[in-house]
């Protein structure tokens, strides 16, 4: 460490080539009356009454008199000043001081300032890299509680807090760069938050039951992008994705819960700036409040609150839940060499986990930084960004990306964190689903099957056990059995059911169902990264050859495949999760990493639904969809017991070999290609919405994963005495195989590579 004086010369060292700031006035944090004027006013500067510390952020409100303003609040702790930016349509900036400090808030009422005004926030502070401390008056901070954001981040553009040199890419993260970021980064916009159309009384809730749940992962610019029904200019949006054409493919479908891909304002990372490409995932958020303006059609001087609301009604109105992928785990500052947009400037040491060496990042994301989720004023801007999306955004739920670094207290992954507390005792937020992708990239960060009731978890053993298996990779079928029948290893714990596991097979990290049977490694090259990203634990198989290919037989095979992946899934007790496009043979030409590719490698191309085949893969997802909505015993609220239900012997879950006899402990340590499972429907646990028992059919499902056909015993009495085909994915139409009729006891065949699923019948 060097000496005091020696840090002070650094940080105030700018080289000749780096310009300060045009203005480096530093208001006093509580100015008194100058020449007469009241504090915060000057001539050509609105006067900023004190106002009010709460709410945080931009709210429009009729003040003091009856005069229409707005209030702004801004938690920045250790802050010496605070200015807030406004900005006329020329992009002339006016800056008016906050003079009013409330625990920590800084805060100030703007006469006459009215929805879609621009404006960003300066904070003035040491430049301590070394204590944490980065502030940065010169740069142009986004309100972490902005409603709504207007324009981007450019390249090169001078928002980095400390010197970075273009295109050299020279960096000192310790020297203080003086240059004015605002003309490079986007604003806040005020909105009206009771304008109108805010009014959700017409709006209702699907609010499906956890067990009948479907989830639909999707992207808003990549599912509607290339839609032939939805207009040209609403493709790409909200407006899009609330459209007829777009609803109706969600309704033939079946599926009863949309989950989208990060919509939180985000910023598109330098690197890929550099490379011509975007980010589009989504996942470096920088507004927590914002709906990402890239995705509104109607504009982004607050329209797109508005649109976002109408596409929540529209979807809504079809019976079809609201789930937000959300990404509360980091932000899009990075790291330390990452750019100073909003939260770093604000309070660095108060928002972000720092090392005992305070100028570096804890990093349990991957990503640079973590947020400090242990902070009252963190976990404040979380809980109040979810509850604002709950209630002034009418969405049903969310999923939290890396949700394990949310639930670390000091270090460590605890169950009983601040946050997952927090959660549990929200009105607003325990009534809403919650799911956790359970896992981080720190020490310890593995937390499937751990996350508390009220929680639902992305289960990862699921895919692995499911793609192993028809792969042809699994050592024994255990872990298959758990998988199948809801992970009770995992869930079956303080009252915890089967639907806490998110059963998928692909999401949108990895590759997609199609390419899962295409390509035995990724082909990543169009990211501009050697192939280096991405994961190498695919679990695929590409079915003789690698990639696209002209033989049929190798075609009709992956076909195959995708029927047994898709049966599979949704015959599997828990909550399914498909991801758009897989139903139509979607492919990213095996790139398992698309995160920046925002192009035909992502979109969805709908012209798939014109081949006959790729035709029949969605008519099988639906159908199946149709019969998991018709029956109770493919959707259970209990786990399974095991045990007799009567004295006959039939028990509510049994797995029988190929011989027709029930497996044994031996089957189990066993390789073995075909299982089969029966599921009851005599007597299932749980009443309906009248107190009446649930009862419904029972079936027997065969999962055969050989090359060439078995013989298989059907099981008899007690189990049934005759089985009548429902599904035979060996057939790529479903109409004319089911419907056939095979007495117990006797033997059927199962073709090579596909699943049977037959009813049973006691007469």
């Amino acid at each position: 460490m060097s000496s005091a004086a020696e840090q002070e010369a650094v940080q105030e060292a700018v080289p000749a080539a780096v310009p300060e700031a045009v203005s480096d006035s530093r208001p006093a944090a509580a100015p008194a009356a100058v020449n007469g004027r009241r504090p915060g006013h000057a001539p050509g500067r609105p006067r900023v009454w004190p106002g009010a510390p709460t709410p945080l952020g931009a709210r429009f409100r009729v003040g003091p008199d009856g005069v229409a303003g707005t209030n702004f609040a801004l938690w920045a702790g250790g802050a010496e000043a605070v200015e807030v930016c406004l900005f006329d349509e020329d992009g002339n900036e006016t800056r008016c001081p906050l003079t009013e400090l409330t625990h920590e808030i800084w805060h100030g009422f703007l006469p006459g300032v009215r929805a879609g005004q621009r404006y960003g926030f300066r904070v003035h502070g040491r430049w301590d890299p070394w204590t944490g401390a980065r502030w940065n008056h010169a740069k142009l901070l986004l309100d972490p509680y902005a409603r709504a954001v207007d324009g981007d981040f450019t390249l090169p553009g001078e928002v980095y807090g400390h010197v970075r040199d273009w295109p050299q890419q020279n960096v000192a993260d310790t020297v203080r760069d003086g240059r004015d970021s605002a003309p490079f980064v986007p604003k806040g916009v005020v909105v009206h938050d009771d304008a109108p159309d805010d009014d959700w009384v017409d709006d209702r809730r699907p609010k499906t039951p956890w067990a009948d749940s479907v989830i639909y992962e999707l992207h808003v610019r990549g599912f509607t992008k290339l839609h032939p029904g939805i207009p040209e200019e609403l493709r790409g949006t909200y407006a899009g994705l609330g459209h007829p054409a777009a609803i109706e493919h969600l309704q033939r479908l079946g599926v009863t819960a949309v989950e989208l891909l990060p919509v939180h304002q985000f910023a598109h990372e330098d690197h890929l700036l550099r490379r011509g490409l975007r980010n589009y995932w989504g996942y470096n958020s920088i507004g927590y409040f914002a709906p990402h303006a890239a995705y509104a059609a109607s504009g982004t001087g607050g329209q797109q609150v508005g649109e976002f609301k109408e596409m929540v009604r529209a979807l809504h109105a079809a019976g079809i839940e609201v789930i937000l992928d959300v990404v509360y785990n980091h932000t899009a500052e990075a790291g330390e060499l990452g750019p100073t947009l909003s939260l770093r400037g604000i309070d660095n040491r108060g928002y972000y986990r720092l090392q005992n060496d305070a100028r570096r990042y804890a990093d349990y994301t991957g990503c640079g930084n973590t947020l400090h989720v242990v902070q009252p004023n963190v976990l404040r801007l979380i809980t109040d960004s979810l509850r604002y999306w709950v209630s002034e955004m009418g969405v049903d739920g969310f999923r939290f990306d890396l949700a394990a670094a949310l639930a670390r207290s000091m270090h460590d992954v605890d169950m009983l964190s601040p946050f997952l507390a927090v959660i549990a005792q929200d009105p607003v937020l325990r009534r809403v689903k919650l799911i956790a992708e359970p896992w981080d990239v720190g020490n310890g960060g593995y937390q499937v099957g751990a996350f508390p009731p009220l929680w639902t978890e992305w289960n990862d053993r699921y895919r692995d056990a499911v793609r192993d298996f028809w792969r042809g990779a699994l050592p024994d079928v255990r872990d298959l059995g758990y998988r199948l029948s809801g992970s009770s290893d995992l869930y079956a714990w303080g009252g915890r059911r089967p639907y806490a596991s998110v059963n998928f097979i692909t999401a949108h990290d990895g590759f997609t169902l199609r390419d899962l049977v295409s390509y035995h490694q990724k082909h990543n090259a169009a990211n501009g990264e050697g192939n280096r990203d991405g994961t190498n634990d695919n679990r695929s198989w590409n079915c003789g050859a690698e990639g696209e290919t002209e033989d049929a037989g190798v075609n009709a095979l992956r076909r195959r495949q995708l029927r047994n992946l898709v049966t599979t899934l949704l015959l599997s007790t828990g909550v399914p999760m498909l991801v758009a496009g897989d139903e139509m043979g979607r492919t990213q030409g095996g790139n398992n990493n698309a995160y920046c590719q925002d192009n035909e490698v992502s979109w969805i191309d709908w012209s798939l639904l014109d081949d006959p085949g790729w035709r029949e893969l969605f008519e099988l997802t639906s159908r199946l969809l149709a019969l998991r909505h018709a029956h109770p015993v493919l959707r259970r609220r209990a786990f399974f017991s095991g045990r007799a239900q009567a004295a006959d012997g039939l028990r509510d879950l049994a797995w029988f070999t190929p011989r027709g006899g029930e497996m044994t402990q031996q089957d189990w340590y066993a390789p073995a290609p075909t299982v089969g499972f029966y599921l009851s429907g005599r007597d299932i646990p749980g009443r309906d919405a009248r107190g009446a028992k649930i009862t419904d059919d029972s079936f027997l499902a065969v999962l055969h994963a050989g090359d060439s056909p078995v013989s298989f015993v059907l099981p008899g009495p007690p189990w049934a005495r005759t089985y009548e085909l429902v599904v035979d994915t060996s057939q790529e139409s479903q109409e004319a195989a089911p419907g056939t009729v095979h007495p117990a006891g006797g033997t059927i065949t199962v073709p090579g590579r596909s699943v049977l699923l037959l009813k049973a019948r006691s007469a």
